[in-house]
């Protein structure tokens, strides 16, 4: 038999990737293109789906040129895709009735505020809490602590049924189809022939029921979500997928995996067994824990989310993310503070401190354990001795600071014993950042020699699908370990009393946008007089 050729298709938040692999998971062709952000009002973050679909099929096209390989040569691919992102379109046509509103979008603010302090809330929610004292479930436990976050759909989809005039005329006539990315990819194609998604993508929106593996019921009948509207849920990898229509690349591709970004990325670490930990510092920061065969029951604001189901094996992964990272390094450049995100490690490292500044990372809110959409960001304690060196060193080590609050949370709520982490993403490239998530953390680092994960795990999952790999365990054996950082006690030490004041700095821009306070930004301001005048307040 001739060669096997797996193609990965990873759609990030900035980034779209396009990866051909041998059966060594060697790289033999890659391209990259970037994902087209758009801002039609302030919060709103959009991605058009023509110019995506056209960046697509451009990347695959360049990826098969730079292997020199024809379509009809790839023995199978799978995708990876951001998750939460979401669209609805026509059934009849094919027509979206909006663009893409992303996971980082924050039209839906307003809403997640009303509805976390709304009186049928916290009705439900210590409904939750009495059934799980009566019958110990933990899915009612989860109920109980459970709150709205801007990036979980429900509340920006509610938005848009109540705001898209297309979109309800079309539930109206049973003609809208919801998906998230990768429902809508799958639809396109496949020249629109199913309409899927897996459950790792199915469990990040807000509204699926891990416990249950179903859409949640009590979503359907609070929000009028159209039960008729939404995918079918299958498992993370098989022939249900169907492939590609020949047209499209010029030769059909057999489809043999479709998964989250975030747990792709823990079958590219190799995070297998219970207790494994992989941290991708991208667009955020994302912790995941393997927590075997059923989900975790977080008080602290971990999301129990869906790893992957293939056949009989279903894996669950707690997760703690900070939706700011590569985004703050975006915006810490556009400001002038370095040219050159490359440079940001050697120039933290120009001086011994940080002065006594402190930045807060908190453009889309604050994750576990604040769990506040309403904190801002912002440097504390400057001074008329800061220079450029000392914002630099402050925004990596918030960064850091806050991903040590994550394994704080995860290290608290579950019994396993860490001793390593294994890192991916592109910002994880910076050696001041991964040597202070080792320091702080206690963990040793491992980063591999290609840090983009979510394109190898599905290769890696493909290859398992295919009989290219033959277990997990040569998986292991395929993996690459770049670099290891150590962790340095001394270090953790100094950082104390440095943490603490950072902490403090934290509590003061929680809270800040909340409805009482008068210190409200323009953005937001803006946002809610918008809102209003649509009638998107309740």
């Amino acid at each position: 038999m001739g060669e096997k050729y797996i193609l990965s298709l990873d759609i990030g938040t900035s980034t779209i990737r396009s990866v051909i692999y041998n059966t060594q998971t060697e790289i033999l062709g890659k391209a990259v293109d970037q994902v087209t952000l758009h801002y039609p009002s302030p919060g709103f973050v959009e991605i058009d789906p023509d110019e995506l679909w056209k960046s697509v099929v451009g990347v695959v096209n360049k990826s098969l040129q730079n292997a020199n390989l024809s379509a009809n040569q790839i023995t199978a691919m799978g995708i990876s895709t951001q998750r939460s992102t979401f669209i609805t379109w026509s059934q009849d046509t094919g027509k979206p009735f909006h663009r893409f509103i992303t996971w980082k979008d924050l039209r839906a603010d307003e809403l997640v505020k009303q509805w976390n302090d709304s009186y049928t809330w916290k009705f439900i929610k210590i409904s939750a809490y009495v059934l799980f004292m009566i019958s110990r479930s933990k899915r009612f436990r989860a109920g109980s602590v459970f709150k709205f976050s801007n990036n979980q759909t429900t509340l920006r989809l509610y938005w848009a049924l109540h705001n898209v005039p297309a979109l309800k005329s079309a539930i109206e006539n049973n003609d809208a189809m919801f998906g998230t990315l990768d429902t809508w990819l799958l639809y396109k194609m496949t020249g629109n022939r199913i309409h899927m998604t897996d459950v790792s993508s199915a469990s990040a929106t807000g509204f699926f029921d891990p416990y249950t593996m179903q859409w949640a019921g009590w979503a359907m009948a609070i929000f009028g979500i159209p039960m008729e509207a939404l995918p079918e849920v299958v498992d993370t990898a098989g022939e249900h997928f169907t492939s590609t229509a020949p047209d499209i690349w010029g030769h059909a591709i057999p489809i043999r995996s479709c998964i989250a970004d975030q747990t792709a990325s823990m079958w590219g670490s190799c995070c297998f067994s219970p207790g494994d930990v992989k941290l991708t510092m991208g667009t955020g920061t994302f912790l995941n824990i393997h927590t075997g065969a059923s989900p975790h029951t977080s008080l602290t604001g971990l999301y129990p989310v869906v790893g992957w189901r293939m056949g009989d094996e279903l894996v669950f992964s707690a997760e703690g993310a900070n939706n700011d990272t590569a985004s703050i390094i975006k915006w810490a450049q556009n400001l002038g503070l370095f040219d050159n995100p490359q440079e940001t490690a050697d120039i933290a490292m120009s001086v011994p401190d940080s002065d006594g500044v402190f930045f807060i990372p908190a453009f889309s809110g604050l994750g576990p354990p604040y769990n506040d959409c309403t904190a801002a960001s912002g440097f504390v304690g400057m001074k008329a001795s800061t220079t450029r060196a000392h914002l630099v060193r402050a925004v990596l080590e918030s960064l850091a600071f806050r991903t040590s609050q994550l394994y704080t949370c995860i290290r608290t709520e579950t019994s396993y014993q860490f001793d390593t982490v294994r890192l991916d993403g592109g910002v994880s490239n910076n050696d001041f950042l991964s040597q202070l998530v080792a320091d702080l953390t206690g963990l040793t680092v491992e980063r591999p020699v290609q840090v983009e994960m979510s394109s190898l795990g599905c290769a890696h999952i493909v290859g398992l699908q295919l009989g290219i790999f033959t277990s997990k365990e040569q998986l292991k054996s395929l993996r690459k370990v770049g670099k290891l950082f150590t962790p340095r006690a001394h270090v953790k030490k100094s950082y104390e009393p440095i943490i603490e004041k950072w902490e403090d700095a934290v509590k003061r821009m929680c809270g800040w946008y909340n409805n009482d306070r008068t210190t409200q930004s323009n953005t937001q301001n803006n946002l809610k007089v918008k809102l209003k005048k649509q009638g998107k307040s309740k």
